[in-house]
């Protein structure tokens, strides 16, 4: 549940309440559309879902619309999205046929409220065609890419740009993935909502019966990742990393995560996971339903460690949840993981499983470190990735798109 904007006031300070009272202010009123491609599983739901109520709590009268698409389309969405993030895909003329005709059964339902807003939001590729199937639209839209395109396939970006640049204007989490693209840019990275059931403190007894439900022994190194089932996520070489360790310390492994509606390979990653980790008592490989925000908030409280070894990553939510909860992260040295990890002082940077595998075993023989990196992770998080300043940039960039800024790369 969504907390309105004066909870937070205690994490954040008054001055950033006034902040984005004045701000809010100035757009009261307008007409806002946000629109993606699920309600659940995903960083990008979970935004959205805090977004729309702090929007409406500063005056902006907000909606969130859901694109409802078949099995076809979401498995040619799903190559969009590994082709976007470098990996060649092959996708025929059936396949974009696909594509166009479920945004086009979209655009009858949702036309009337998209061309009536003052500012639409459409994040990600799955729903980019609607600016096409729009043509009364009066206000602003700009397209949000959440993923990392800092080097994507060129016959899959070739034909999305062409919906891409008919924004006006786009939102990257990074400079490193903007586009070339005839609209202004501006660089948002996401954020984490603190009082969340994934971030909100929670009592002792309540981690330790997820401990107890889990079967995890408390007296063993906890190493955790919390992701989706997802190849870019590379939870094999996170086995592969424990497996090295656990040549020289005994430790135990967490594999947590689940689906979304939008993302058809997750059942055959969640079996290939099964496969690598062979039955090993100590690696707990856990498919949790959409709403499990509580169990993955003690799971990454019980860590020791958590990981995050992604090959690929927009940002990375997951990592910034471990570095509030005040662990140290090993993340992939990739996307928006390097914006979170620092060597020495939120966690580490790696590359290859013996890589994660090395800096895992740093931290066990410093133990006092992981205590140390964690209130710096925490306080790192408290000044960069809350859900706050998401809020001020986004109505920042509102404000600057209505004005008609001309700027092609903006750090708001």
């Amino acid at each position: 549940m969504s907390q309105p904007l004066g909870a937070y006031e205690g994490v954040v300070g008054g001055a950033v309440m006034r902040q984005l009272r004045n701000l809010g202010d100035k757009l009261k009123g307008l007409r806002v559309v946000h629109v993606n491609s699920t309600r659940e599983g995903g960083g990008v739901a979970e935004i959205l879902d805090w977004m729309i109520t702090l929007m409406r709590d500063v005056g902006l009268d907000t909606a969130w619309e859901v694109i409802h698409g078949t099995t076809p389309f979401f498995e040619v969405t799903k190559s969009f999205h590994n082709g976007l993030q470098g990996k060649a895909v092959y996708l025929s003329q059936k396949d974009w046929r696909t594509y166009w005709d479920v945004n086009q059964e979209n655009a009858e339902r949702l036309r009337p409220i998209l061309e009536d807003a003052h500012l639409v939001f459409i994040h990600d590729p799955q729903p980019a065609a609607l600016i096409e199937l729009c043509p009364n639209r009066k206000g602003k839209w700009i397209w949000r890419a959440h993923i990392d395109i800092s080097r994507p396939y060129h016959p899959v970006w070739r034909g999305l740009r062409a919906y891409a640049e008919k924004y006006d204007a786009s939102i990257f989490s990074m400079a490193e993935f903007a586009q070339p693209l005839p609209h202004p840019q501006f660089l948002v990275p996401p954020s984490i909502d603190p009082l969340s059931d994934k971030n909100v403190d929670l009592t002792p007894a309540e981690i330790e019966s997820v401990r107890g439900e889990y079967g995890l022994d408390p007296d063993r190194p906890l190493l955790v990742q919390i992701s989706r089932f997802d190849r870019f996520k590379d939870p094999v070489g996170v086995i592969q990393a424990y497996r090295e360790v656990r040549k020289v310390s005994p430790v135990q492994l967490v594999l947590a995560g689940g689906g979304a509606t939008d993302d058809p390979e997750g059942k055959q990653i969640f079996e290939e996971v099964l496969e690598a980790a062979d039955k090993d008592p100590d690696i707990h490989v856990l498919l949790l339903p959409p709403n499990a925000h509580r169990t993955i908030n003690a799971l990454q409280r019980l860590a020791d460690i958590v990981i995050q070894k992604s090959t690929k990553e927009g940002f990375g939510l997951t990592v910034t949840e471990a570095l509030w909860k005040g662990k140290p992260v090993i993340g992939g040295d990739t996307g928006g993981i390097r914006l979170q990890v620092i060597n020495y002082y939120t966690g580490f940077l790696v590359n290859t499983p013996e890589g994660a595998a090395h800096r895992i075993r740093w931290l066990l023989h410093h133990r006092d470190r992981i205590p140390e990196m964690g209130k710096v992770a925490r306080d790192y998080v408290r000044e960069y990735y809350l859900l706050t300043r998401h809020l001020r940039e986004y109505l920042t960039l509102m404000l600057s798109v209505l004005s008609g800024v001309q700027h092609r790369v903006i750090q708001v």
